[in-house]
Order: structure tokens, then sequence, then C-alpha cells
């Protein structure tokens, strides 16, 4: 959430911006909402305050005074009865604000407002029609789709063979290089940036999430896209990425300032309905309900906050260069950046077989917003305390492979290694 002083000294500049990103948020409602719970917080603290006076004061109370009690009690029942229903009214609209987007997001009302901020690589040229990546891997029965739906309907696949084999060579040097001090410290001197060289540590999260940690999150909605598990009771959700059973790991915790920046590795089996892309991107393993993702989640101070989003940016760069994909670079939009994004950037490679750019890396920065509802905060030198600044960013999902596919085609409809995997595949060249 936005801290509510923040917003009561820039009301008009919060509302423009929820409007930006799509929110309708009747600001000035809020700050009334917020008024009428603190005054009956002050009602509430006032007859408690003197309660405590009668019992302090009064060793032997009158008749009197035991009805000037019973009456205070009576009183601070219904005070407390109305503080908790205008506290509920003033939280469920605070948490609807948006984040405030950084000032060099681009002002826009759908993904088609989003900024090509750079291109690397050149597109490979075929001899040959370029092939799509399911007209290649289906008749090598490296993808299976029409055997998944018997077992578990649409948009689930087998992904078998060597491209099982080839997943987990990317996977395995996605985390290498996360884990890889000096790697970091090449990257951080390219790329000229000024973040700590400290390795992430990998981590296996859980797969399900408790409601309220998802909604602390703000990553529940919309609630069509995520699967719930069990019954109400189990309280239960399945995680549609590792960041979001990464980011509350320090939920109701204070860390320590030297202990910064907090980095983690995730790698999780993820879920998401796919709600609303009926019909869309059906052929192949572009959208499916059930993919496997190694994910960046940080932890760092408000001064450190956007420096480590362009870090992890510049290890997706890293990492798309060595496997020499082509690639485009996008300041997603006001509308496009979601919810708790101070600031979102999208990397998408191109494909051949599909003549257009398709989005294999996002890098979320979500200031202090997340940090807030779950209570993580940092203790600084002074003995102070403040909100962490998170980041979460894809290092690898399963669609780079199909970057892969289709850049390293041949006619032949075998599958060039790229280099940096073949140690990954037993120095095997081609698949």
């Amino acid at each position: 959430m936005l801290d509510i002083k923040f917003i009561r000294e820039n009301a008009e500049l919060v509302a423009k911006k929820a409007e930006q990103k799509g929110y309708n948020v009747d600001i000035k409602d809020l700050l009334k909402k917020y008024e009428l719970r603190n005054k009956h917080l002050h009602e509430r603290e006032e007859i408690k305050k003197k309660i405590n006076e009668i019992s302090k004061v009064t060793k032997h109370p009158s008749e009197k005074e035991i009805s000037e009690a019973k009456k205070l009690k009576e009183e601070l029942t219904i005070a407390l009865e109305d503080f908790r229903k205008a506290d509920n009214d003033f939280f469920s609209l605070h948490k609807q604000v948006p984040n405030m987007p950084a000032d060099d997001v681009p002002v826009g009302k759908s993904e088609k407002d989003n900024k090509v901020e750079k291109e690397w690589g050149k597109k490979p040229h075929f001899d040959f029609k370029p092939k799509t990546h399911w007209e290649i891997a289906e008749p090598r029965n490296f993808i299976d789709k029409e055997r998944a739906a018997k077992v578990a309907g649409s948009r689930f696949t087998y992904i078998k063979g060597d491209l099982v084999r080839l997943q987990f060579a990317m996977m395995q040097f996605g985390l290498d290089t996360l884990t890889n001090e000096e790697t970091l410290k090449k990257i951080i001197k390219d790329f000229k940036l000024d973040v700590p060289s400290k390795p992430f540590m990998p981590v296996l999260p859980p797969a399900m999430i408790r409601t309220g940690v998802f909604e602390a999150m703000d990553r529940l909605e919309p609630r069509e896209e995520r699967y719930q598990v069990g019954s109400k009771e189990d309280d239960l959700w399945l995680q549609g990425s590792a960041e979001h059973t990464l980011g509350p790991i320090h939920m109701n915790e204070i860390l320590e300032v030297k202990d910064l920046p907090v980095r983690y590795a995730g790698y999780a089996t993820s879920f998401r309905r796919e709600a609303g892309s009926y019909g869309k991107d059906i052929e192949g393993i572009i959208r499916l309900h059930q993919f496997d993702k190694l994910e960046m989640e940080s932890f760092t101070t408000s001064e450190q906050g956007i420096n480590e989003h362009l870090f992890m940016i510049a290890i997706q760069e890293y990492l798309m260069q060595q496997l020499e994909l082509p690639y485009h670079v996008l300041n997603k939009c006001t509308a496009d950046i979601g919810k708790p994004n101070a600031r979102g950037v999208d990397i998408e490679v191109w494909l051949p077989g599909h003549n257009r750019y398709l989005e294999t890396h996002t890098a979320d920065f979500m200031t202090d917003y997340q940090a807030r509802r779950l209570q993580t905060r940092i203790k600084l030198a002074d003995g102070s305390l403040q909100y962490v600044h998170t980041n979460d960013a894809t290092v690898f999902a399963q669609r780079p492979l199909i970057g892969i596919i289709e850049n390293y085609q041949n006619d032949n409809g075998s599958i060039t290694v790229p280099k940096v995997l073949r140690p990954y595949m037993r120095e095997q060249a081609t698949i």
C-alpha cells in the first residue's frame, strides 16, 4: 500500500497517477474515511483512559462509580465496533490505491503504448522458410499436447526428450550465473551499475500461498487467473510465479541493514488459468496453465531499490546475450505495469517462425508497496526503521526455449544448441 501520509500530502497527484494506471479510486472519499477512522480511534482511546483512571484512583468504588464504570464499558463496546467498521471501510479503499508509477514510465492506455528502449542482436537469416516452434517440436515428439489434454485438459503439455534436457541446461546456466559473484561483477561493470555483487541464494519455495498473504503481495487479483486449492477451510492457492511465495519470506520481520541486499533465486512449477485468452496462442507452449520458472527476488533499502531493478534487467540482458538470441527491451506504460509496480520492464525475443516478438522476461520494481502490508522492515544504522524496497524479475521460464527452437532451427528439423548451454548438454551440438 501507499503511505497514507503521502496520499494526504499529494492527494491530487495520487488520484491522477491512479487514473493513468487505469484505477478509479476516490481519493477524497478515502481521506474522509481516514478522518472518520481517526475520530473513532480517538473516542475509543479516551474512553479507555477514563476507565483506567477510575480503576487506579478508586480502590473501593461507590455505587455511583460502579455505575459510571459500567456505562463507560458499554460506551467502549460501541466505540470499538464503530472503530472496527470505520477502520475496515478505510482499509478496503486504501488497498485499492495503486503504487505510484516512476517518472520515466510512459503514460498509456494499453500495452500498445509500451516503449522500445533498446534492441540487441541480429535477426537470423534462413535459406528456407522458418517454422514455428511447434512445427519443429511436435513432429519430433518434444511437445505432446494431445496426450496431455486427455490427462489434464487444454493448455497442458508433456515436454519430452532432449527438449527437457535443454530446459534444465538453460535453468542451470541461469542459476550458475546468479550464484557466481565473478559473473555478477562482470555484469555490473559491463552495464555500468552501482550495486553490490552479492550472489543470489537458491531457494525451492512453497507451491502454495495463503489468501491473506497473497492479498498482501497484491498478486491474488485477478482471481480468475489463480487456482484455489482444496476447500475454503484450507485457505490455499497455487502460486502463479516463484516471487509470490518468495516476496513474503520475511513477512513481519526486521532485517539488519548490514545484511542487505537480500537476494533469492527461486525455482518453481507455477500455475495460471490464462483466463481471457481463449483462442489466443493455443499452439505450442506459449500460453500454458503450468510452467517452470526461475525467478529473482530481492530486498533492499529505499536508496538502492531502483539500482537493484536495473541490475536485474542487466542480468536478464546478459542471459539473452549469452544465448545469442535477438531481443528488444520495453519500458511498460502506466496501464501495463500492474497495480503494485512503480516500474515494469519486459524483454521480448524475436521469433522468426512467428515473425514477431514474444515476451520472455519481466522485471518489476515495487518500492515499499508490498512491504508495507507485509510489514517487512529494515533497522538502519541509527536505529530507525524503514520499509524494504522489493524487486522481482524472471531469470528463465519456458518461453526462451521457444526462442532457441525458432532462432536455432535447421532445414533438416534439428535444433542447434546455443554454445553457452553445451557444457550442460555433454557438449551436444544439436538436438
